[in-house]
């Protein structure tokens, strides 16, 4: 009885002690985003990612994939998104990291909008001669750019280009100091109302060179964490699934709609115009060969090797690598793709 009373005791008082050591820290991860529409916003608002992996994130906003490979490359963030352009940037100045998912498609939602009284013909390339685009350098849209002018016959010298972010594009073009511009929303919904669209970003994938919002992690944090990676990648898919469920019924007070104008600006009717721009492919065809499972065949890969081509050609790297597949992991998708038991 008397060694039962001991065992007891001590027992209770271990109890007692875990209580009061309380649970185990949270782990800490810091994620980037952009002034991207995309359906993950009401995730994020309602913070389902902290309540769901039990880490705590700090969302950061940045302006352009450019600062966010800056930022990775110093170590400030764990997780952030950012275009193929700025993430085949990274690649090719050999950040540890790796593309495990892609936030969207471009498709319809990043466009050259030529602006109403700037002598531009939007259904005329030849006529941006002369003419002033702002775009910001080393992103999609300027990828996009220098192939639109490529396939038209015009050379980038013939029109004057500035490196401006997406908030002073708007800025600008309101002053009308610039005559087009090659941007995403919101400041595509912005310029929109008071020019035209001379060519999309689905219309250039279509001719052979897509683009693609991607998010992007540090190796070695995706390595130690594959559950809160596998977890993060399957309520993003979920917030995809929900919208293309409502897409045509959405409204001022839908969630997704209110999330997004809190979490980047705009207005109701802005959002679900932009939302409706991007494609979403759902984990299993983000993990099949088409985009992220294909290896060298795979869109991803072409689109990063493309682009890095590109920048190498622009000055922007020093290097194209013999192989960018290493950048591309496939396996967070796969995880997510698996119904839950």
């Amino acid at each position: 009885m008397t060694t039962r009373r001991w065992m007891l005791a001590t027992a209770a008082a271990l109890s007692l002690v875990a209580g009061l050591a309380g649970p185990a820290a949270a782990k800490d991860v810091t994620v980037g985003y952009q002034l991207i529409y995309s359906p993950w916003a009401e995730p994020i608002v309602a913070k389902r990612f902290e309540q769901e992996t039990g880490y705590n994130i700090r969302w950061v906003k940045f302006d352009s994939g450019a600062k966010v490979i800056t930022a990775m490359a110093s170590g400030q963030v764990d997780i952030a998104v950012a275009g193929s352009s700025p993430i085949a940037a990274g690649a090719s100045q050999g950040i540890d990291f790796e593309l495990f998912w892609l936030l969207d498609d471009i498709n319809e939602a990043e466009a050259l909008v030529v602006r109403e009284g700037s002598g531009i013909d939007p259904k005329q390339p030849q006529t941006l001669k002369g003419k002033t685009l702002a775009v910001p350098f080393v992103s999609t849209t300027h990828f996009h750019t220098l192939f639109a002018l490529d396939t038209w016959g015009l050379k980038p010298g013939e029109l004057k280009i500035l490196n401006m972010q997406p908030n002073q594009i708007a800025a600008a073009w309101e002053r009308g100091d610039i005559d087009a511009a090659f941007v995403w929303d919101p400041a595509l919904a912005r310029i929109k109302k008071s020019g035209q669209v001379m060519i999309t970003s689905g219309e250039l994938s279509a001719k052979g060179k897509a683009t693609f919002d991607g998010l992007v992690a540090m190796r070695p944090f995706a390595a130690a964490n594959p559950e809160f990676m596998a977890k993060f990648v399957r309520l993003i898919d979920e917030a995809n699934t929900a919208y293309k469920q409502q897409k045509g019924k959405l409204t001022a007070d839908s969630p997704v709609v209110k999330a997004n104008v809190e979490l980047l600006g705009g207005d109701p009717q802005g959002v679900i115009e932009g939302l409706a721009l991007y494609a979403y492919p759902g984990a299993a065809e983000q993990a099949s060969a088409r985009w992220l499972g294909g290896g060298a065949d795979g869109i991803a890969v072409k689109a990063i090797t493309a682009t890095a081509e590109f920048l190498k050609a622009q000055g922007k790297v020093d290097q194209v690598l013999p192989d960018y597949t290493p950048f591309v992991n496939p396996a967070f998708a796969t995880a997510a793709a698996k119904p839950q038991s």
